[in-house]
C-alpha cells in the first residue's frame, strides 16, 4: 500500500464564520477531527494539500494529520463544498487506528458492454461496506459484459475487495439490464408535428 500522505496543519484559536472566513482568504482550510475517547482537535491546514488529496484519492481518503508535532492518523468523514467557487470551505475527519475496520460509501462503476438492445439502469451509485481503514477501494467495478434484458445485478452479486464485508441490503438492486421504453403518445405527438408541419407547407406553396 502507498505511504500515507502527512498534512500539516495548525491548531485553531478563533471560531465564528468570521474568523472562518479569514482562514480561507488565506487559502486555509478550517477542519475538525473526531476521535472516540479523545478530545476534539478544530484545526486549520493548507486549502490546496487537502484539496489535492481529496481529488487523487477520493472522498474515502486516509492521511496523517500532523498537529504540534504529533499525527494523527484520520479519513475525511465529510466536506462542505462551496456550490460557486468548487472550493472545500470545511472539512470533517475521523480519528481511526491501524487495523481497525469501517463503514464506508464507495462508487460502483460499470464495464463492458450489454447485449445489442438492452439498455442499462443503475440504480444505485454506491454501496456500503466495512473494510479496514487503510484498504478502502475508490471504487468498486462491476462487469456487465453480454447483459440482457432481465439481467440484475443485486448488491450482494457484487465482488467485494479481500476482507471487506456489505453492509447495504444484499437483495437491492444495483443494476438493471431492460428494453428501451417507448412514449407512444410523445411519439404519435412528434408524428403529427410533423404531418401538420407539411400540409401547412402545401398549403403555402398552392397560395403562391
Amino acid at each position: 500500500m502507498a505511504e500515507t500522505p502527512v498534512i500539516k496543519a495548525e491548531l485553531r484559536e478563533e471560531f465564528g464564520k468570521g474568523a472562518s472566513r479569514r482562514l480561507r482568504r488565506d487559502r486555509r482550510l478550517p477542519g475538525v477531527l473526531y476521535s472516540k475517547g479523545a478530545e476534539t482537535l478544530h484545526f486549520h491546514a493548507d486549502l490546496l494539500e487537502v484539496q489535492a488529496l481529496v481529488r487523487n484519492d477520493g472522498v474515502n481518503a486516509v492521511l496523517e494529520l500532523e498537529v504540534d508535532g504529533e499525527q494523527h492518523l484520520a479519513m475525511v468523514k465529510y466536506i462542505d463544498q462551496n456550490v460557486l467557487t468548487l472550493d472545500i470551505d470545511h472539512i470533517d475527519l475521523l480519528g481511526i487506528k491501524r487495523g481497525e475496520k469501517v463503514e464506508v460509501d464507495v462508487a460502483v462503476v460499470t464495464e463492458g458492454e450489454i447485449a445489442p438492445g438492452a439498455i442499462m439502469i443503475q440504480e444505485a451509485d454506491v454501496i456500503t461496506i466495512e473494510v479496514d481503514a487503510l484498504k478502502i477501494p475508490e471504487e468498486i467495478t462491476v462487469s456487465v459484459e453480454g447483459k440482457e434484458i432481465g439481467d440484475q445485478i443485486l448488491a450482494k452479486d457484487i465482488t467485494l475487495p479481500a476482507g471487506a464485508s456489505l453492509i447495504t441490503e444484499p437483495e437491492d438492486l444495483i443494476i438493471n439490464v431492460t428494453y428501451e421504453e417507448v412514449d407512444t403518445e410523445l411519439e404519435e405527438a412528434a408524428a403529427a408535428a410533423e404531418e401538420g408541419g407539411a400540409e401547412a407547407g402545401a398549403e403555402s406553396t398552392d397560395s403562391e
